[in-house]
């Protein structure tokens, strides 16, 4: 199945899966807001224009703002676009249970790094997607709370690449945990919680359905 490089115009808003995030103990610590397709199903919002990330960004905090009251049970992830981060586009206000995950594509820019240090004296927490420990990740890791690495990589960059995001004292968020064998890898290699498939899918439906 192909994934349409724009999203369709609909007259009512998407749903929004949660994915859970858990913590070495096996205490659930947050889950991620992730925006879907009206049955449900994933979209690859990474490929779309710009705009239309933002717009896809906007739907998920309005849901987690006015939404299903489950959206708000707990800590959220919610991923960010640049327009957000440079205040072009507005953001709630800081919440301690609101993580603003900064998606691999923004650039690390002056205003971007502007916009970050302003996000975390006004009290946000700031997590980076995707870390690969390219050069304008590395830029934005003094502002990270959280940074997040697919297990994916892992295999092509090792402990070096957990060393590198562990640099200004982020917590670890190991993505794409797909089996019980990535557990104990991730694990071992001193993760502080926890994300994927082997542990819990995203969903869209509501505890209550």
């Amino acid at each position: 199945m192909s994934i349409p490089a724009t999203p369709p115009r609909l007259s009512t808003p998407p749903p929004v899966a949660r994915q859970p995030i858990w913590a070495r103990d096996g205490s659930l610590f947050a889950h991620e807001l992730l925006y879907r397709a009206h049955d449900g199903s994933a979209v690859g919002v990474d490929r779309w224009h710009v705009s239309d990330q933002d717009r896809a960004t906007a739907s998920v905090l309005s849901a987690l703002q006015h939404g299903d009251p489950y959206l708000r049970e707990g800590r959220a992830f919610v991923n960010v676009t640049r327009s957000f981060i440079v205040d072009d586009l507005p953001l709630p206000p800081a919440d301690p249970d609101l993580v603003l995950e900064v998606v691999e594509t923004v650039p690390d820019d002056d205003d971007v790094l502007a916009g970050l240090r302003r996000l975390r004296d006004a009290g946000h927490h700031i997590a980076l997607d995707d870390f690969a420990a390219e050069a304008h990740q590395v830029a934005m890791l003094p502002f990270a709370d959280y940074v997040k690495i697919d297990c994916r990589e892992l295999v092509r960059h090792g402990s070096a690449l957990v060393d590198l995001a562990r640099r200004d004292g982020a917590l670890l968020v190991a993505e794409r945990v797909s089996d019980a064998g990535l557990v104990e890898t991730c694990l071992q290699l001193g993760f502080d919680l926890l994300q994927g498939d082997a542990l819990g899918a995203a969903t869209t439906a509501s505890p209550t359905d």
